[in-house]
Parts: structure tokens; C-alpha cells; sequence
């Protein structure tokens, strides 16, 4: 475990005093800032966007700003009003109702973010879907959720498996011509601009579904997460407590919106803060996430551990290139922050990476690094304000201090999913213990209260009496020069014993060798236990991983136990 400790980087952070504020937290007192906590009229779209736009003195501050190919498009919180509701009423002349279902499958554009609200103001479900997606990946969704409608693209038409759209009654296409593949394609092109600006908000209940996104399953079929309008007093709240914002602030979140944290911290968060969310829609390099950091001014920049790995691989020379005196916080999110990672980007970069954890189903950050605290690198940080965290162990009691369980998370935060769409059995799993929501996530607590990831728990490997997360021999395999990034495995017992197998990239100048096999094995020994049963090492071009950079353990369990492991490129999500 990590002992070293970076000083608060922020100490006049929102959250200036974590203690404090933590033990005298109350959900009930945020939803006083709100308006519906006066009208009893509830809808995310109003307080996100609408209570904005009606304010003379801020209605034209920026709200979006989208670039993609150089081109730049700037969007204030009057424009975002009058667009989205373009796009409701819209909806609203299909048939549209409170509940129906709508599926955005697009490639990176302003629409996504029109159609999101446009659903958000209507009580529609929206549910957004990355533009990689197959067509039996489509074919999942669809027969799950039956979508009234589909938002998409001409180029994306042909991947729509026709004989599961038997719900679909209307396919939006943002372009056109047509293509003529189905008989209810409406271009929207020219149709939505003639519509009135001005489209009268649905108030809903706090439970009423918001938007439904799909996360893989470790056990079966993509699981539909069903998330709802009273989310945003979570997204508000870690927007301001964890990733430090404010009005005005501009945030860029730097991950696709049909991954939850493109959804929640790419558009509502930073909204309901009144804040600037910036999206970049072209591919990753290097140069252009530097230059998009400094082109927009981005004061708080929330990314990936892979994100700043990919970034390292482009050399150290690169950031000196760009004026980076905007940018503020950086925050991160998906895989475990290794050490490395966060040492990197400190020196380089000259900010310190705060790690946060959080997952489809809770909705919004539940654990993180706070600018005004100590960091502790290798640490997913501290419980949130309203968060009661724990970790339990096999039979739900509480873990001691620096002993491994499974991270279990008090029911009751507002941003907590209400259900697995269609499939109550899967929602349920998730308490198997009374009182608890159980994460799946194996972690262990030290003293001070900082929690350290170690893994899923169908990912521990036994030695001995005890189990041990795959975090730790990762990270010792990773300081071999050789070796890029590693993941290993449990192979079960063979003979009575635990076997673990390890998943290797190799850095650059380094050739795979019996000999660098059996090297690294010795190192790995040495410098953890020898009594780890390392039994064998593969060397691979590259790992599957999701898209937000977590290793597809199970990909690879699959493959080794001789099972279908399913397209790689369309796991990514």
C-alpha cells in the first residue's frame, strides 16, 4: 500500500474542509437549492438549463461549446433552451409521451446534446449508444428495451438490425437524403429549425426514468441501467465538491456520452452548476487534447487513467508546447490512478491527477480525491459528502482495518439506479446483504479512511489462506522495464494449488523471449512472494479493454477456458 502523501493542491477548495462538511451533510438541505423544492415542479432539463436561460444576466453565458475537425460551435443556456425545445416539440408531433423510449445512436455531435434535454424536458427515456456498436450488440438493446424511436446518422443506418425494430416507430435521421432502409425514416434536417422555440416542460416525479444506459455484465447481457430525474442532486453536488466547479467554470469531460460519465459529468453535472462542458468530438492524439485544453481554456479537465497513459507514450516534450495556465484541476476516472500515472502528470503536466470511483449504477462520484485533502497516489480517496461507505467481507460484517472485502455503499443517495430495465432479479443482486448496496468491487480501507481498489471480486487470486487482489501483482509486473502494462488471472487450483497467469505488453525496444519470460517471472517473485504461483506468462500486442480503459478480465478468462469471447472492438463499452 501506498504511504506517500502529496498536500491539499487546493486548501480554498468548494469543499474546503472534508471533515466538516462530511459529518454535517444533508441530502435534504441541497434540495433546497433547487427550484422544485419551492413549486413542487420537477424536471432536470428546468434546473440544468431553464432557470439559466430565464436569467437576464446569465442566459447568455456558455453553456456548450462542441469542436470537431477545428470547426467550433458555441451554444449558450437561451440557445440550448430554444434548440432542445425545437427538438421536443418535434418529439411531441410523433407521439411522444412521458416513459416511451428513445435510442441516440450517433457519432460525436451537438445533436446528442439537443436530443438528451429535448427527452429530459418530455419525460422521454433516452438512452445513448455508442456509434461502435454492432449489429447484435443493436439487436440486444433494442429487443430489451423497445425503443419508440432511434436518433442517428445516414452512415450509421445499415448496422440497424431491421428484424428487431418491430417497436421502432419512427427513425430520425440528423441528415439526409435517406437511405430508404426503412419505411418510417424522417430527416430532421430542415424539419426542426421551422419548429417553435419554446416547448412547455413535462414536470415529473423525482423517480420518473431519466435515461437508461447499457453496462456490461459479468454474468450475462449487457444490463440496462435505469437512472432518474431526482439524480441531479448527486450530479450537483460532486460537480462542486469533487470536481470543483462553479459558475462560469469551464469543464471538459473527455469521455463519449453513451458512457455514463459522458452523460452525467459531460452535460447535467456541469449545468446544473451553471458551468461551461466542453466536448471534443474528434479522435484522440495527443496534440489535439493538449490543444483543446488550451484553445478553451479548460480550468478543470476530467479524464481517464488511459487517457494519461496514451498521453506519456507521446513524449514529455509535447505539454511544453501548450499554455496550460487555465487549467486548474484534473480529475480521473475508469481504471485505477496507478502511482506512475500520477507522478506523470504531475511533473509534466504541473497538476496532480485526483482520482475518483464511481460506477453505472451509482450514478454519480461516490468516492474521491478532494482538492482540499492530502492525496494518497494508488488511493480511490474518500466517501463523498452523503455517501456511507464500508467494507464487508464474505459474510456482510464489517472488514478490519487494511483487510481486503468487497466496497458496500449505504442505500439512500439520490443518484443511486432505480432498476435493471426489465430484469428485477439482477437489480436485487446488488443487496444481497440487508442495508447494503454491493459494489462488486474488492477494496480495503487504511486508517485515515482512503480506500484502495484491488480489483472486481470474481478477479482475487488465493495464496494460501488469504486472497489477494490481481492490483497488486499488476503493479509489481509493471515496474519490470520491460513490461507496459500486465494483467493477470486465476486460473483456479490445478493440482491443489492456485495457478496465475499474466497478460503482458511489452514497451518499446523490448522483444518477447523465453528469456525476458522467465526474467520477468524471477523479478515478480522477488519483489512480492516467492511463494506466488506465477505459472505462466503470455506477451500480447494489446490488452481488450473498455473504452474508459478497464481491463476485459473476463475476455480473457474466457478465451483461456476455450469460450466465446465476443468481438473485442465491440466490447468497448
Amino acid at each position: 500500500m501506498i504511504k506517500a502523501r502529496i498536500p491539499p493542491e487546493n486548501p480554498d477548495a468548494i469543499l474546503n474542509s472534508y471533515s466538516q462538511v462530511y459529518q454535517s451533510f444533508s441530502w435534504r438541505d441541497i434540495e433546497s437549492e433547487f427550484t422544485w423544492h419551492g413549486t413542487g415542479e420537477i424536471n432536470v432539463a428546468h434546473e440544468a438549463i431553464d432557470r439559466w436561460a430565464r436569467d437576464r444576466d446569465k442566459r447568455d453565458r456558455k453553456a456548450l461549446i462542441f469542436e470537431k475537425a477545428g470547426n467550433v460551435k458555441e451554444f449558450s443556456f437561451l440557445e440550448l433552451r430554444e434548440l432542445s425545445s425545437q427538438w421536443a416539440n418535434l418529439l411531441i408531433e410523433h407521439g411522444f409521451s412521458v416513459g416511451d423510449r428513445l435510442f441516440i445512436f450517433l457519432p460525436s455531435c451537438p445533436e446528442t446534446y439537443l436530443a438528451i434535454l429535448a427527452c429530459a424536458r418530455l419525460g422521454v427515456i433516452f438512452s445513448p449508444l455508442y456509434p461502435s456498436l454492432g449489429f447484435d450488440e443493436l439487436e440486444i438493446r433494442l429487443q430489451n428495451a423497445k425503443p419508440r424511436g432511434i436518433i442517428t446518422h445516414p452512415d450509421l443506418l445499415e448496422r440497424l438490425p431491421e428484424h428487431a425494430m418491430g417497436s421502432v416507430e419512427h427513425v430520425f435521421l440528423t441528415e439526409g437524403p435517406g437511405l430508404g432502409l426503412f419505411p418510417n425514416e424522417i430527416v430532421v434536417r430542415g424539419v426542426v429549425e421551422t419548429l417553435p422555440k419554446k416547448s412547455n416542460i413535462r414536470w415529473v416525479r423525482g423517480t420518473t426514468p431519466l435515461y437508461l444506459i447499457y453496462t456490461s455484465g459479468s454474468t450475462g447481457p449487457p444490463k440496462g441501467v435505469v437512472h432518474a430525474h431526482m439524480d441531479m442532486l448527486g450530479h450537483m453536488i460532486t460537480a462542486r465538491y469533487v470536481l470543483n466547479l462553479s459558475e462560469g467554470t469551464v469543464l471538459w469531460t473527455d469521455g463519449d456520452p453513451s458512457w455514463v460519465t459522458g452523460t452525467v459529468y459531460g452535460a447535467f453535472a456541469p449545468w446544473l452548476c451553471g458551468a461551461t462542458s466542453v466536448i471534443q468530438g474528434d479522435q484522440f492524439s495527443a496534440s489535439t487534447w493538449y490543444r483543446t485544453l488550451e484553445r478553451h481554456k479548460v480550468a478543470v479537465w476530467y479524464t481517464t487513467p488511459r487517457t494519461m497513459t496514451r498521453l506519456a507514450e507521446a513524449g514529455d516534450d509535447l505539454p511544453g508546447r501548450y499554455d496550460f495556465s487555465h487549467l486548474k484541476h484534473i480529475a480521473t476516472v475508469g481504471e485505477t490512478l496507478s502511482p506512475e500515472q500520477f507522478y506523470w502528470a504531475k511533473q509534466t503536466l504541473r497538476r496532480a491527477p485526483h482520482d475518483t470511483w464511481w460506477m453505472t449504477e451509482t450514478g454519480m462520484i461516490c468516492l474521491a480525491n478532494f482538492q482540499s485533502s492530502s492525496i494518497k497516489p494508488g488511493s480511490m480517496g474518500k466517501p463523498v459528502p452523503g455517501i456511507e461507505a464500508a467494507v464487508l467481507d464474505e459474510n456482510g460484517e464489517l472488514a478490519p482495518i487494511l483487510t481486503m472485502g468487497e466496497l458496500a455503499l449505504r442505500p439512500g443517495w439520490p443518484s443511486m439506479m432505480t432498476g435493471i430495465w426489465q430484469d428485477a432479479p439482477r437489480y436485487q443482486a446488488y443487496f444481497r446483504f440487508k442495508d447494503w448496496f454491493l459494489t462488486g468491487d474488492m477494496v480495503t480501507k487504511d486508517e485515515e479512511g482512503y480506500y484502495y481498489h484491488q480489483g472486481r471480486n470474481d478477479d482475487l487470486i488465493k495464496l494460501g489462506e488469504k486472497f489477494i487482489g490481481p492490483y497488486e501483482i499488476e503493479h509489481i509486473l509493471s515496474l519490470h522495464p520491460a513490461v507496459a502494462e500486465a494483467v493477470v488471472i486465476s486460473q483456479g487450483a490445478i493440482g491443489g494449488k492456485t495457478s496465475v497467469k499474466g497478460f503482458l505488453t511489452l514497451n518499446k525496444g523490448y522483444m518477447a523471449s523465453a528469456r525476458l519470460n522467465h526474467e520477468i517471472k524471477t523479478f515478480v517473485k522477488a519483489n512480492f512472494s516467492p511463494d506466488l504461483p506465477l505459472a505462466e506468462i503470455v506477451f500480447l500486442e494489446e490488452l481488450p479493454k473498455t473504452r474508459s480503459g478497464k481491463i476485459l478480465r473476463r475476455v480473457l478468462r474466457a478465451r483461456e477456458k476455450g469460450l466465446p469471447s465476443g468481438d473485442t472492438a465491440k466490447l468497448k463499452e
